[in-house]
């Protein structure tokens, strides 16, 4: 275009509708040729250009191997102009056994395995095709299906296979596509021929009885399939829901009663290194407590070995948790999302992928039946035009010999064809003996038969429906359950109970003495330790908790930032050495110290107090923390900081402050709170809260005085209402303003 005329084609259009357009194209093109598999051969286009350039190429299964690098650059160069990255991961996968349930392509070299290494580059590995493969291709030179222009337009693919194999239930479908994607299980073969055979027999069969036959899918590594039969059958009536897949696993028994638990098969697209991290990763943070050792001693079958704690514990149990916390149960998707026969996308239920796949037999029964009769046509009028030659061969031989122009004098003295007078000049002289005659007159005879048999059985639409059921008669003896390849993997088990065992179950409970120093130095001795005024501190600390507990406890700790952490009684450090500190094992801020420490006991209260004299009611349960974080419970003033956690096991509260005035109070006036200040519990003009206990009023308050303890019963002087100054204490209370 020269410079200032004006440009040609040029239209007004929103930005919104030509962004909609473009990527409406985009996402069709995505749909149709990327993403979602062809309900009639279950293939994706890269896969289908796979398998037909492999062919093209003449790797049959009784043929050698060639190079990946070969294979991937006809596809790329003919067929499918994407990256040689993408098409050869594409192949790997065909190849993979533990990937496809009927690997298409045989595989010669590192094709990737089960813990998750990748393939060898293409340069070194080998593939062909395999009989299944060979199976999705039968009759394709036999106008069984459509071609198409290649991208460049140089050459043709096949739009679908002939697909004598159910190949899309039987090896799954996995994709993203825009706005959709797709989620197949692979099938066992076998029981998709048997389910396929009942529709031909009974067209209005129910999806009940088609799920009988097809239970559920058969995964290539195996394990055991404990989805309710209910959920089965819904997931396959509606074509979307999910299968629970388990590892398979069995108890060895070892010397002096011990045991190992051993998973020979895990479940599907599982890696087995990265399960086998993820085990080791909870080991390290304690949430397997039962377990004590996972290692992998597998060679060509999967054996992982898990060994318990002690042989206490309950195999079932342990694998429960197991279940519940690792990959070893996996919920594996069903997404019927496919291309029907008009290339649509939409969700089919099982019933209809099946009647899918029967009609295009269908359909490539009649084209193969219509090709085979136009070659029988043609065949028939050469042999006739043959058999004309025969009966006058003195003649045609005079025609040859002496005519100008024998094919046009051949037609018009006897009557042929172009084809047939063409077929006559092209005749050997030794095609003129006697018995070739005989042959030819023969071979005429029975391609007269074979024609008529074949119009018959177009018309016959029963009869189409007989052959096809015997087609998959043949591929369920190649392919079925009595084959090495075809028997189920997937074992069909009962789900599992509803019922949840408790981790605690689990755990040998032994009795623990746990110490926590004023300097928050934690640490756990073995038994309840009778006395432990020989256990040493570090210089500068001394004796501050001491909780008798086991070894299933969990321990709560309040600071005095009004935060509650908790600590599990068996991850704490050992009684050899002085312990660890506890802001180590939580998120404690180094400016906050321990105000409390305590053995948690579900359903249980707690009075929780701040140096204000502000306090409240709390559920034990509620101030559980799931993170290191711990949970933040009481809110405190800019000057203020918690001091006092204790369990509610009275009726009455004594508070005293700093001030020496002592009151004393019934629990109910304290209100039930979630979090929060709270309510003033003791009014102070200076100072703050000294000390607060926990009493019931008919046993009298106590306090420590030395190495005795007095009880006072009479408490009329000091009882009052909350949040009053009270007065000051009986003679002969500490002066350190403490109960204890």
């Amino acid at each position: 275009m020269t410079s200032g005329a004006p440009a040609e084609d040029i239209r007004d259009t929103r930005l919104a509708d030509a962004l909609g357009e473009r990527y409406l194209s985009y996402a069709l093109s995505t749909i149709m040729a990327r993403s979602l598999p062809d309900v009639r051969d279950g293939l994706k286009p890269v896969h289908r250009r796979l398998l037909y350039a492999m062919r093209q190429l003449k790797l049959d299964p009784n043929t050698g191997f060639k190079k990946c690098a070969r294979i991937v650059g006809d596809v790329m160069g003919k067929y499918h102009p994407h990256g040689d990255q993408a098409i050869y991961d594409a192949m790997v996968r065909l190849a993979q056994a533990f990937a496809q349930r009927y690997p298409l392509v045989d595989g010669q070299g590192n094709f990737g395995n089960i813990d998750g290494d990748n393939a060898a580059a293409m340069r070194y590995t080998e593939a062909r095709l395999t009989e299944v493969a060979l199976a999705l291709l039968d009759g394709i030179d036999e106008n069984a299906v459509d071609f198409r222009a290649t991208y460049d337009g140089e050459d043709d693919e096949p739009v679908v296979l002939p697909a004598a194999f159910p190949n899309l239930l039987a090896n799954g479908a996995q994709g993203i596509a825009v706005g959709m994607a797709t989620s197949i299980p692979p099938h066992n073969a076998g029981e998709l021929c048997d389910a396929l055979l009942h529709l031909i027999r009974h067209p209005n069969a129910t999806l009940d009885k088609l799920v009988e036959l097809v239970p559920g899918p058969d995964f290539p590594t195996g394990g055991v399939l404990v989805e309710d039969r209910r959920a089965v059958i819904e997931a396959y009536r509606g074509g979307r829901g999910a299968f629970r897949l388990r590892a398979r696993w069995t108890v060895e028994r070892l010397r002096l009663g011990m045991f190992q638990i051993v998973v020979t098969e895990i479940p599907y697209q599982v890696q087995k290194a990265r399960l086998i991290e993820k085990v080791a990763e909870l080991m390290e943070a304690r949430k397997l407590p039962f377990l004590a050792d996972v290692r992998d001693e597998s060679t060509e079958d999967v054996r992982l070995i898990l060994e318990p704690r002690n042989r206490s514990l309950d195999p079932e149990a342990m694998m429960e948790q197991l279940f519940r916390l690792t990959d070893l149960e996996i919920r594996f998707g069903l997404n019927l999302n496919v291309l029907d026969a008009d290339s649509t996308p939409r969700v089919m239920s099982l019933r209809e992928a099946l009647q899918a796949y029967l009609d295009h037999r269908h359909v490539v029964l009649v084209r193969r039946t219509g090709h085979r009769l136009d070659r029988i046509a043609r065949r028939l009028e050469i042999l006739e035009g043959y058999l004309v030659a025969y009966l006058n061969l003195d003649e045609v031989i005079r025609i040859i010999r002496e005519e100008d122009e024998p094919k046009k004098e051949l037609m018009r003295r006897f009557g042929l064809t172009d084809l047939q007078a063409e077929s006559i000049l092209n005749m050997r002289l030794r095609q003129l003996r006697k018995l070739e005659e005989i042959e030819i007159r023969g071979e005429h005879a029975g391609l007269t038969a074979e024609k008529a048999d074949l119009e018959d059985l177009l018309g016959d639409e029963a009869r189409c429906w007989r052959r096809i059921a015997e087609q998959i008669s043949e591929t369920r003896a190649r392919f079925g359950k009595k084959t090495a390849l075809g028997r189920r993997r997937t074992e069909i088990g009962p789900p599992p109970s509803a019922a949840v065992v408790p981790l605690d179950s689990m755990i040998e409970r032994e009795p623990m003495t746990v110490l926590c120093s004023d300097k928050g130095w934690i640490r756990a001795l073995k038994g309840h330790v009778a006395s432990v005024s020989e256990v040493k501190y570090k210089d500068g600390d001394r004796e501050r908790f001491v909780l008798r507990c086991e070894t299933v406890d969990k321990l709560l700790i309040f600071a005095t930032n009004g935060r509650f952490y908790t600590l599990g009684v068996d991850r704490l450090p050992g009684g050899r050495g002085m312990g660890e500190p506890v802001r180590l094992m939580v998120d404690l801020p180094n400016e906050h110290d321990i105000a409390a420490v305590l053995v948690h006991r579900p359903g249980r209260e707690l009075l929780i107090a701040a140096f204000s004299g502000r306090g409240f009611r709390v559920a034990e349960d509620e101030v559980v923390a799931q993170t290191r974080a711990g949970k933040q419970v009481m809110s405190l003033g800019k000057y203020d900081s918690a001091r006092i956690c204790r369990p509610v096991d009275g009726d009455t509260v004594a508070v005293i402050g700093k001030n020496r005035k002592l009151l004393v109070f019934g629990i109910d006036e304290i209100p039930v709170m979630t979090r929060g200040r709270g309510v003033i519990l003791q009014k102070y003009r200076d100072g703050g809260m000294s000390d607060l206990k926990i009493f019931n009023r008919a046993d009298g308050l106590s306090w420590t005085l030395g190495e005795r303890t007095r009880t006072e019963t009479d408490l009329t002087a000091w009882i009052g209402r909350r949040a009053q100054s009270g007065r000051l204490p009986p003679n002969g209370f500490p002066k350190s303003n403490r109960f204890d």
